[in-house]
């Protein structure tokens, strides 16, 4: 059996292989996907000098008053070349005449009639006020790099550079299957030994938070030759991934790790020493050219997720290049049960009081409580040789 991070660097090694493909969406639907190329800046930005506030432009001189002879406001440029003892009034955004070097604020002046006075206490300086042209980024440089993930800030950069067409990564496909006899759809009340099938729904939003596909292949009984049609169907789609949860353990009904194998899957590890989330299978299909990693998790509901969380999210972001702040370190404020040798992932909440990181878990921890889970925050990360960590000790905790 193998640690955490023995098994997370074979998982991103394996994504690494995957090919990416790049396709060409509209501006308007590149929001939150991956940035395929650098965008190369196309005209300077700003690609004129223009006031930074709403005021009046002068020559800058020791000069006090002015003689107003105009105005400029944003897109509507007038011509002026002005002298030493004029000034115009000029709106935010709007371009600079010629020999105006500098802006005064509006409030710092007054006027009367078409004459402009600086206020007694009022400081001016040479070149105040004007943003210059290509001060933001100057023509033919990079405005946004590739492995960018696109938001509202990026996405105004684009705009500004002409890209009404957007290159970026096509999105992983992955397909879910759940498995087990217990299972049932939700829209059925459970009765005696049954549960609402939850883990392709959980596993679902986890994927879509990503931004990526997936297909829904709904839940199978505890029968071999039904789960194996199923796994067959799956390895014939074009996917990236197949997912699938119960059924991977060492019980009397647990199929999967065989039927994998029947099917050509390449085992690259069984079981890694964590808690929850231990039984967790790996394996990679090949066959004309398509690659599919394939994940066995547990079907414990909290388990399934965990898995998600510490393995196949981070191994997602390793493969677009992004290094997002997802672990944080906090103070502990209760005491904490943990008396094996595994990595343990407990479900807690993160909060800041008095500027400082803290951390609470007072869950039973189970592996079948969803309750508790969807009240946490975040996973608290207790490596191996640590043992009921207490009250006041620092602690990593993964975001989720």
């Amino acid at each position: 059996m193998i640690n955490y991070y023995e098994a997370l660097e074979i998982i991103k090694s394996e994504f690494q292989k995957l090919k990416l493909k790049v396709e060409e969406v509209d501006i308007f639907e590149s929001y939150n996907r991956i940035l395929a190329e650098d965008v190369i800046a196309d005209v300077d930005l700003p690609p004129f000098d223009n006031s930074a506030v709403d005021g009046y432009a002068i020559k800058f001189s020791d000069k006090t008053q002015w003689k107003i002879i105009g105005e400029i406001s944003a897109g509507n440029f007038n011509s002026f070349n002005i002298s030493d003892d004029e000034a115009v009034l000029i709106t935010t955004g709007s371009k600079i005449p010629v020999g105006a070097d500098t802006i005064i604020p509006v409030e710092d002046v007054d006027v009367q009639s078409n004459t402009l006075k600086l206020k007694t206490n009022a400081f001016i300086k040479k070149g105040m006020n004007i943003r210059t042209q290509g001060n933001d980024l100057k023509k033919d440089e990079i405005a946004v790099r590739q492995f960018t993930k696109i938001d509202s800030k990026t996405i105004a950069v684009l705009a500004s550079c002409g890209k009404e067409k957007i290159k970026v990564y096509s999105k992983l496909k992955s397909a879910l299957l759940a498995t087990g006899d217990e299972l049932i759809p939700i829209n059925e009340k459970p009765s005696e030994d049954k549960f609402r099938v939850s883990n392709i729904y959980s596993l679902y939003a986890a994927m879509k938070e990503m931004n990526h596909t997936v297909i829904n292949l709904g839940f199978a009984k505890d029968d071999k030759e039904m789960i194996r049609n199923k796994v067959e169907a799956a390895l014939e789609m074009n996917i990236d991934m197949l997912i699938t949860t119960g059924g991977v353990s060492v019980g009397k009904y647990d199929f999967l790790k065989e039927i994998f194998e029947e099917q050509g899957v390449k085992e690259k590890f069984w079981k890694v020493n964590i808690k929850p989330g231990k039984p967790i299978y790996f394996g990679v299909y090949e066959k004309d050219e398509r690659r599919i990693l394939v994940f066995g998790l547990p079907g414990n509901p909290v388990s399934s997720l965990v898995n998600f969380y510490v393995f196949i999210k981070p191994a997602i972001e390793f493969l677009f290049k992004q290094n997002t702040i997802n672990k944080l370190t906090a103070t502990l404020q209760n005491d904490l049960k943990k008396k094996d040798g595994k990595r343990h992932f407990s479900r807690g909440v993160l909060f800041t009081e008095n500027d400082e990181l803290k951390i609470t878990s007072e869950f039973s921890q189970s592996s079948g409580n969803l309750v508790e889970m969807s009240r946490a925050n975040c996973l608290i990360e207790i490596e191996e040789d640590k043992l009921n960590p207490k009250k006041g000790e620092r602690l990593k905790c993964i975001l989720i």
